[in-house]
């Protein structure tokens, strides 16, 4: 019977302390990234899980697919969820859901380690950047990987077509004689990723300046990424005078919360303020927003099946999959 290492003996052979081979496994913001890849590799090496993960997978015959993503930041990684488990199906397989801190608030936005989990047979990692270390451990260790709304060119990406949404909106709100731009967004810490954001707005300043606008016509506003940061916008918003404005938020929590706040002060919207959403769901339904529509839940779905097929065969080639968006017109522009 082979005999299970123990936390000790990873530090040891790391060099460092238990707690630090803990921090690395829990709390990795906490650990140096040199000292914390050194652990990982000592932890890759021997093959190291916990005792109660060990006990538990001795337990169970069943496929281990692990989920990553900022589930508790952006209810839209719920909705593509729902597709991963629809294709899933009746497999058999074991689903573990990890949440994971929105990067685009976080100094260290890179995922560098996974979850204290166990082995897993399959990983699918939702909007959070892979550092490339992880991304060449998980190619050694031959786990199956996909991202979605995430891009490595290690493996399979299922890729929203960001950019283009956000030229869509651009283009909508200068066709409706808008002459005045925003971008309301949570905003960015850390430059050492491409954001969702970056590239909706590159498209949408894309679409105004292919209007004839100069690039200085669209602004960018902060707020926190929920509808009282929306709310927070509309008041900095009402602050000032000018002729109508169009603007872009993020995704449609933002837009609802701005969309509240302007109505509710008497402004009209539209007329004094037209609001684009992103997303699309029950949400831009119940406020008629006019909003980018993501294909959520078929993303998670595509994201899913090829995950399986790569854990089928895992010689078949990586793929950039790209989903196309949509704008909906509702009644806030």
């Amino acid at each position: 019977m082979t005999r299970s290492l123990t936390i000790y003996e990873v530090a040891e052979a790391a060099g460092v302390s238990i707690a630090t081979v803990s921090n690395t496994l829990n709390r990795p913001a906490r650990v140096a990234a040199d000292t914390r890849q050194r652990v990982l590799a000592v932890i890759d090496k021997l093959g190291f899980v916990p005792h109660q993960i060990a006990a538990h997978r001795a337990r169970t015959a069943l496929d281990r697919i692990g989920v990553i993503a900022p589930f508790t930041s952006y209810p839209s990684f719920g909705v593509r969820l729902e597709g991963v488990l629809r294709a899933l199906g009746e497999s058999g397989r074991e689903v573990l859901v990890f949440d994971h801190e929105s990067a685009a608030r976080t100094p260290s936005p890179l995922l560098s380690a996974l979850p204290l989990s166990g082995r897993l047979d399959g990983l699918i990692i939702m909007g959070v950047p892979v550092d490339q270390d992880l991304a060449e451990r998980l190619l050694q260790r031959e786990l199956s990987t996909v991202l979605i709304d995430s891009h490595h060119p290690l493996f399979t990406n299922v890729i929203v077509n960001d950019e283009r949404g956000g030229y869509l909106a651009g283009r909508h709100l200068v066709d409706k004689g808008i002459e005045r731009f925003l971008y309301v967004s949570e905003g960015q810490i850390s430059t050492d990723y491409i954001s969702q954001g970056q590239r909706r707005t590159a498209g949408f300043m894309r679409a105004i300046v292919d209007a004839g606008f100069p690039r200085d016509a669209v602004k960018r506003l902060t707020a926190s990424s929920d509808p009282d940061g929306g709310r927070a916008a509309a008041r900095t918003l009402l602050a000032k005078s000018g002729p109508p404005l169009g603007i872009l938020a993020h995704h449609d929590l933002i837009a609802a919360g701005l969309v509240s706040g302007l109505r509710a002060s008497g402004a009209s919207v539209p007329g004094d303020f037209s609001v684009v959403g992103y997303d699309g769901g029950p949400l831009a339904e119940t406020f008629g927003l006019t909003t980018v529509r993501q294909p959520l839940e078929q993303s998670g779905f595509l994201g899913a099946q090829q995950l399986v097929q790569h854990m089928q065969d895992p010689t078949q080639p990586t793929q950039q999959i790209f989903v196309a968006v949509e704008l909906v017109e509702g009644d806030t522009t």
